[in-house]
């Protein structure tokens, strides 16, 4: 399946098929996508919890306002984003720079005090947003791979993000939950696969300059 054909079969699953679970090699290159996504100046400012626990699952079905496809996928992607990006995290991020591409802490020198310039001039509330938008980011590779893999999949952000980090035991003072995504097969009885797609025109969408 080409990428165009997957992104045209995919669509927000409303009921996933509870008797069919995503194989590990499967999810394991979903998640691979996510990893490598792309990520504002590489910080990767977020954590992405892989809920596959059928009971941590059905804790998880008050948390949200629509709770059809907890009850049926065969996983839940819950990615949270930090509300802060500490100089304890940016020095594990540039010694994790110095290993991998074997180089040097001072030849990274120029390109640490500009990531720690940006830290520190930007609010506390617009950082969070920041690395909100970074979240997004992985969610639409995620979504995308799993097209690709002929997963299906549901973004969802109605859900009461402090029930979700309670449940899973999240620090609530450095992460928020940001977006979540259900994996899965679509149940053969859920009517929104019947439904055309509807997308903007291309000559309503785009326009050349």
């Amino acid at each position: 399946m080409n990428y165009i054909e997957a992104l045209e079969k995919r669509y927000s699953v409303k009921k996933f098929d509870i008797e069919k679970k995503v194989a590990p090699e499967v999810l394991e290159n979903i998640l691979e996508a996510g990893r490598l996504s792309a990520s504002s100046l590489g910080l990767q400012p977020y954590k992405i919890y892989v809920i596959e626990n059928p009971e941590i699952l059905k804790r998880l079905q008050d948390a949200f306002y629509n709770p059809s496809q907890i009850t049926t996928c065969s996983h839940l992607i819950v990615i949270a984003a930090k509300r802060d990006i500490e100089e304890q995290y940016i020095d594990g991020y540039f010694r994790h720079i110095s290993d991998v591409r074997n180089v040097t802490m001072q030849t990274l020198e120029g390109f640490r005090n500009s990531v720690m310039s940006f830290r520190d001039n930007i609010e506390k509330e617009n950082l969070l947003h920041w690395n909100e938008k970074q979240a997004y980011i992985v969610l639409g590779n995620l979504m995308f791979a799993a097209a690709l893999e002929n997963v299906d999949s549901s973004p969802m952000e109605g859900f009461r993000q402090e029930v979700i980090a309670e449940t899973l035991g999240l620090d609530q003072v450095k992460e928020k939950v940001t977006v979540t995504l259900a994996l899965g097969y679509r149940a053969e009885d859920d009517p929104f696969q019947k439904m055309k797609k509807v997308r903007k025109p291309g000559d309503k969408l785009f326009k050349y300059i």
